[in-house]
């Protein structure tokens, strides 16, 4: 008898995590993958951590009824404010021969090489920036790095408006990048703790002074995947390898299709679904 279908999971409140995703198919396209967006309920950042634990798990659990042992919670927010209850309160209760895995601590494990200085930035979202995640999760294994956060509001809605090059873009990317400096000049590593951010990387880079590293999650999401499923062959045995992905979205598919280009560069067939 062939073993049910178990691919990995991808969960992200919206779009963001498909820049994520298109890192992870090209270090590992061979197995199989779910990717689920939360469109309808977006953004997560402004909402408080109760209710992004809710909403996340609800996500979850549905990921974890298609099959999936493994979901990586490719939102920072859900990450910062979701994923320590959910591994320590919830996957006992549900299963705990599933695992969940967020998008902050791969990061976080490498900050001491990024720097020089000792001294990095922070760009993200108001919710990822008031948890503090970015900050603890560094301060634990690299104490004596300083963490300077900005949050940048408007760069998601400038990303899927389209507006990655206008003017508008210009303003906001400057504006932000010169707030964080200010606090900070010794800054000379600069994480992009939202997982839009990448597709603002020219902007960004266009109003960086020389000699600051830019640090994006993706390939480092990815690397850090590879790296668990050959150190857990309890989980990896049980993925699915097949190489299909699946898209599901909680809102429009006919938008999220259209969206998605912006962020993967190729056509998606997205199907909708509703979480409880």
């Amino acid at each position: 008898m062939n073993a049910p279908a178990s691919p990995i999971g991808i969960f992200d409140s919206g779009y963001g995590g498909l820049t994520v995703m298109k890192k992870i198919l090209e270090a590992l396209p061979r197995y199989d993958y779910i990717y689920l967006g939360d469109n309808a309920r977006a953004p997560y950042g402004p909402r408080s951590f109760e209710t992004v634990h809710a909403y996340t798990l609800q996500a979850v659990t549905w990921l974890f009824d298609r099959g999936c042992r493994l979901v990586i919670l490719a939102c920072n927010t859900a990450s910062a404010k979701a994923l320590r209850t959910i591994q320590q309160k919830d996957l006992p209760r549900l299963d705990p021969g599933r695992r969940v895995l967020g998008v902050i601590r791969p990061v976080t494990e490498l900050a001491g090489t990024f720097t020089e200085t000792q001294h990095i930035g922070v760009l993200g979202t108001v919710g990822t920036v008031e948890s503090q995640s970015y900050a603890i999760e560094i301060g634990k294994q690299f104490p004596g790095i300083t963490v300077t956060q900005e949050a940048c509001p408007m760069w998601v809605p400038l990303v899927e408006c389209g507006e990655c090059e206008s003017s508008g873009a210009d303003y906001f990317v400057h504006k932000h990048i010169s707030n964080l400096l200010a606090k900070d000049p010794k800054i000379d590593a600069l994480i992009l703790g939202c997982t839009h951010y990448p597709l603002l990387i020219r902007k960004i880079m266009q109003f960086l002074p020389p000699g600051i590293r830019v640090v994006a999650q993706g390939e480092i999401v990815s690397e850090s995947l590879a790296g668990y499923l050959s150190r857990h062959p309890e989980i990896e045995t049980h993925v699915s390898s097949s190489g299909i992905r699946r898209y599901f979205t909680t809102d429009s598919p006919e938008l999220f299709n259209k969206q998605s280009r912006i962020f993967m560069g190729i056509p998606i067939e997205a199907e909708r679904v509703r979480l409880p």
